[in-house]
């Protein structure tokens, strides 16, 4: 059986500045934390990681699945959650957002349509048929967002900061709904606290590997080096 995740020696250059370096990971955990500071690589590895953004060197598969050469298969493997659901949102309502996922798929227009309404009463919206999107919260469009991925049954879901800019009660309410995916987690963040509980983190800086195993122990080395960091006089060594 193919491990869920197998990434091999990835790097990757954008605009002639390198952003990941030799990156391997592998593993099967059910909820794995990836952890770093803003302009660490991390928002890069988890486009990597769903297929969005094909390295320079090195192989991505997930499941199996080489995400950036057979995005068909990709689609059906893996979901992405952006920190900003206004850059994942392109339809002006619920159940169209919902349904081109499903579509995407390979699924009719009344299968579609059937499976919208499922994820809708699932997660007790069925009120959200036939609405507009644009009066939505930010943590309501989120939502909407988590069950167009869910709708689509991925084996593994890849979250890219999805609670930065909420409330904590939203926040909570939406990693409840979170846990409770049967799907595996990538978790990026730069948050320790937020990625407390899960089975592994690994820690990206500066495009690489700082460190991976039990969360207790790299979340510690982290918060430790980002205390070291904020003891510094010289402000330009912060930048990122």
């Amino acid at each position: 059986m193919k491990e869920l995740l197998d990434i091999r020696d990835v790097s990757l250059t954008i605009e002639g500045q390198g952003i990941l370096h030799g990156v391997t990971l592998c593993g099967d955990q059910r909820r794995i934390g990836i952890v770093g500071r803003n302009g660490s690589g991390k928002s890069t590895l988890a486009r990597v990681i769903a297929g969005l953004q094909a390295p320079d060197t090195g192989t991505v598969q997930i499941c199996g699945v080489d995400v950036a050469k057979d995005r068909r298969a990709a689609i059906r493997t893996v979901g992405i959650l952006f920190q900003n659901p206004d850059h994942q949102i392109i339809f002006p309502t619920v159940d169209e957002e919902i349904a081109f996922g499903l579509r995407q798929l390979g699924q009719s227009a009344a299968e579609a349509e059937d499976g919208t309404r499922a994820i809708l009463a699932r997660f007790g919206k069925g009120h959200w048929a036939g609405a507009a999107v644009h009066p939505l919260s930010q943590g309501q469009k989120q939502l909407l967002c988590l069950m167009a991925i869910l709708a689509m049954r991925p084996r593994l879901i890849v979250l890219d900061e999805p609670l930065s800019g909420l409330d904590i009660p939203t926040r909570m309410q939406l990693m409840r709904y979170l846990d409770g995916a049967e799907a595996h987690l990538i978790h990026i963040s730069h948050d320790p606290a937020v990625l407390a509980r899960y089975d592994r983190v690994i820690w990206i800086a500066d495009g690489r590997i700082a460190g991976d195993g039990a969360a207790g122990n790299v979340l510690e080395a982290f918060s430790a080096d980002m205390q070291r960091l904020g003891g510094m006089d010289d402000i330009s060594d912060l930048a990122g």
